[in-house]
């Protein structure tokens, strides 16, 4: 039996994770692209209070293109090619599987406002209620780097030489949670978006310039926010929009795409990558390993 979900990949929030577990090992992938295979060790732990429990942690083993899933499956199939059993069971779930998987990270740990203690960034999410013990206690959210996400900076910006927008906008929503900062953990189910960031940080801003900054981190992070679930259409056609200025990416993540409100416009930013794919050389950050998760 193959559970099969998606979760956002925190903190900072990379993108969103998909998962396909059995019993015995998972299939991890950023863009499906590229699956990460991972086999799970169990082992058993002994508490005075539960008695004995059987955990378990994660180790890399083995990486498989999405391109080659059908192949392999149709290989070993008809005894063409010998794979590891464990690998195997996925391969052939994965070569029909429909993607993206829905989201299961319904538990989400979320750094408050210092003033009335309403959500401010998202920090960690998790599928499982035992899981949330897990997660340290570490109210501070974190932005993606400049070095993942590059957001340009204006000519004053680079005659002052201004830190770049992701640590300065990391500031701003650390000094609004104060010197003391606090985060809860919120259950939190489809469409139950209320009083939460939709984007996952928080867009009320009094300064004009704070609200700028805010801006333009999220226009650049437009590709990756794309993967959320449950987003509204009017979130989601303002991302579409922002996500114009970085088609390589918009290509990279569509897969994972729950939903598209201007088809039109999806299609011609990616037939533009693919036309630029082919005269210009495939950018680096695309061949960075993203976070994985290994819990």
């Amino acid at each position: 039996m193959i559970r099969a979900y998606s979760q956002r990949l925190t903190n900072p929030y990379y993108g969103q994770m998909q998962i396909a577990e059995s019993e015995r090992a998972r299939a991890v992938s950023m863009d499906c692209e590229t699956w990460e295979i991972h086999f799970l060790n169990k082992y058993v732990t002994t508490n005075n209070h539960d008695g004995n429990r059987t955990k378990g942690t994660f180790r890399r083993a083995a990486v498989i293109e999405h391109s080659q899933l059908k192949t392999l499956s149709q290989q070993s199939s008809s005894g063409g090619k010998e794979i590891d059993e464990r690998i195997l069971e996925l391969i052939h779930f994965l070569a029909e599987a429909s993607l993206p998987f829905p989201a299961a990270d319904i538990y989400e740990y979320w750094l408050l406002d210092h003033k009335d203690e309403s959500p401010l960034a998202l920090i960690f999410s998790c599928t499982e209620a035992e899981q949330m013990a897990s997660f340290p206690d570490h109210p501070e959210w974190t932005a993606l780097p400049a070095a993942v996400l590059p957001v340009e900076a204006t000519d004053d910006e680079k005659q002052r030489g201004d830190a770049p927008v992701n640590h300065r906008l990391e500031q701003l929503v650390g000094e609004r949670a104060s010197l003391y900062p606090h985060a809860r953990w919120f259950t939190r189910r489809a469409h139950e978006s209320d009083n939460f960031p939709a984007l996952l940080v928080t867009e009320d801003w009094q300064e004009e310039y704070q609200h700028q900054l805010c801006q333009r981190y999220l226009e650049r992070q437009a590709p990756r926010l794309l993967m959320l679930h449950w987003l509204t259409h009017q979130d989601r056609r303002r991302l579409e929009l922002a996500a114009k200025s970085n088609v390589h990416e918009v290509q990279r993540f569509y897969p994972l795409y729950p939903e598209v409100m201007d088809k039109k416009l999806m299609n011609a930013m990616r037939v533009e990558a693919r036309l630029r794919g082919s005269t210009e050389q495939e950018p680096s950050l695309h061949k960075r390993r993203d976070g994985i998760y290994y819990l």
